[in-house]
């Protein structure tokens, strides 16, 4: 198997051991604030930067504590952040709900459920728990799963960031009408990384739509290059929570540094 189908086959089967009853999730939903507008929340005149709580990952390991996930997205809230994403996936990410829960009441901005969701129960879960916005990575799905899930998460006032590494999946990604894509420069199989792939795959997202660039960015050169290519936002992770600094380096990788 693929790096990307092993880590799936961890989600579904975590997801079947921890799974709460229909009737409670949809409660939790019932009683969950109002989702944030996340489209308004990116910068219409500059970069926009998705920070992440981000503690490992199946290419580097593990890369921070983060023993205070609050806090951290604070800071990257502080330091001009339009979106917090918070990786929940457990075995190679070290993420989980309770991480989303403490971000989501520390922060007035957007959040992200950065997870690989490939069954409807993550979507109202995702909800339940507080998100604005979660991923849908083309590679993972099929066309049908693609639009029932976009649609489902619409359904519940979020939106999708709809994550492409390929032509052919940016294709697919383009045939449901999204307000957010995501050009991730890691292939998900090989996890190499390809910057070209943003200035192959981002100028081909239609000028309505949100682009955003995900992985290997690390300097303001590498966000300038993303941005010449067309990117609207830069999702960033490593680069945050490795270095002494998120707050420097987030204002760095705006330009305000």
């Amino acid at each position: 198997m693929s790096v990307l189908d092993e880590i799936i086959a961890g989600v579904r089967e975590d997801l079947d051991r921890n799974r709460l009853s229909l009737a409670q999730i949809h409660e939790m939903v019932e009683s969950a604030s109002p989702a944030k507008d996340v489209i308004n929340a990116f910068n219409s005149d500059g970069l926009s930067i998705i920070a992440e709580v981000k503690r490992s990952s199946p290419s580097k390991g593990a890369l921070a504590t983060i023993a205070d996930p609050a806090a951290l997205a604070k800071v990257y809230e502080s330091a001009g952040a339009s979106v917090v994403s918070v990786l929940t996936e457990r075995r190679r990410f070290g993420g989980s709900l309770d991480d989303l829960d403490a971000v989501r009441e520390s922060i007035s901005i957007p959040v992200l459920r950065k997870d690989f969701m490939v069954d409807e129960y993550q979507f109202y879960e995702a909800r339940a728990h507080g998100a604005d916005l979660v991923l849908l990575i083309v590679a993972a799905l099929s066309s049908q799963q693609l639009h029932d899930f976009a649609a489902l998460a619409k359904e519940l006032c979020m939106q999708a960031l709809v994550e492409v590494h390929t032509e052919d999946e940016m294709i697919r990604a383009l045939e449901i009408s999204p307000s957010i894509v995501g050009v991730n420069s890691r292939n998900l199989k090989t996890l190499e990384v390809d910057p070209q792939v943003f200035a192959s795959l981002l100028p081909m997202i239609p000028k309505n739509v949100i682009a955003v660039a995900e992985s290997g960015i690390s300097t303001r050169a590498d966000a300038l290059f993303a941005q010449e290519h067309g990117a609207r936002a830069l999702l960033v992770g490593e680069a945050l929570v490795r270095g002494s600094d998120p707050d420097l380096t987030l204002r760095t990788l705006l330009g305000r540094g």
